[in-house]
């Protein structure tokens, strides 16, 4: 059995037991020592934006029964992607694989606040009126179907291997939850792993009701493409404990807490002016 064949029969397994590890030790970590004191029911929230997961999970597999890893797995069969035509030590090219992903993801983070349709989609990620572990995997599927064809795309363009899609996918996940906890690291810590990733306390700032502290941080792992492309705040403004996350139209507990609220929120029309605005302060 080759390496292709091998990831093939265990990547549900890889992908499933890397989530519920990771869900389960934020989880924990946040009733043990939560960064923010939550604004309304855990119990509410969680069960929800989980049960959002569950049925993106499902309908994503209806969709694209082989998802990233399987589009990796044509690619490498038919010479597909730049990859596929230089010659480097594996290493490297797995390294290199998931670096560009990464910045795409960056890139594809920015689209969907400047572009009013994609942002349609995106307010639901931001609509949560707490921040935690959950806000990480909370995405409307239309947007989660949208982000999966920008993948597909890259993956078809740059050939990685298919190994590395697997870590990539699995590091999207971790990092989506880790980086979204409510959870407080030591400040020189936090300090520390910023230069290289993207921190809790970094990533929160992005989901400030602010406009200009919500434009920014926008990296889900590796924190250098927001300092290279001048989109890095270090701070909130009001501090951490005091900042009001979430969207300033968009604060009726129906609207979204409730897995139909969530669903809907897209198809809504109420005043919403955010956009990507690369003025304004950032420390």
């Amino acid at each position: 059995m080759n390496i292709s064949e091998l990831i093939t029969a265990h990547e549900t397994a890889i992908r499933m037991g890397s989530f519920f590890g990771v869900l389960i030790l934020m989880a924990v970590w946040e009733v043990l020592a939560p960064r923010r004191a939550s604004t309304i029911s855990r119990i509410v929230r969680w069960g929800n934006n989980l049960g959002l997961v569950v049925f993106n999970t499902v309908l994503l597999r209806l969709i694209f029964p082989t998802a990233a890893v399987g589009v990796a797995i044509f690619a490498s069969e038919h010479n597909w992607g730049l990859l596929n035509y230089v010659h480097l030590p594996s290493f490297a090219v797995v390294v290199i694989s998931i670096v560009v992903m990464d910045f795409v993801i960056y890139f594809q983070h920015i689209l969907m606040h400047a572009i009013p349709v994609l942002w349609r989609l995106h307010r639901v990620h931001h609509a949560d009126l707490d921040y935690d572990f959950t806000t990480g995997v909370r995405f409307h599927p239309l947007e989660i179907i949208v982000s999966m064809l920008i993948k597909f795309a890259a993956i078809l363009m740059l050939g990685p291997p298919v190994i590395a899609v697997l870590i990539f996918e699995v590091i999207l996940n971790a990092m989506s939850m880790f980086n979204h906890g409510n959870v407080k690291l030591p400040a020189f810590l936090d300090r520390t792993l910023r230069l290289l990733i993207v921190t809790p306390d970094m990533h929160r700032i992005h989901h400030s009701v602010e406009e200009d502290e919500s434009n920014r941080n926008f990296g889900f792992n590796l924190s250098l493409w927001d300092r290279f492309f001048g989109t890095y705040r270090k701070q909130p403004r009001a501090g951490h404990e005091r900042m009001v996350v979430g969207i300033q139209n968009y604060r009726g507990l129906r609207d979204v807490t409730s897995i139909q609220g969530l669903l809907l929120l897209p198809f809504r029309n109420k005043p919403d002016e955010l956009t990507v605005d690369h003025h304004g302060p950032r420390d």
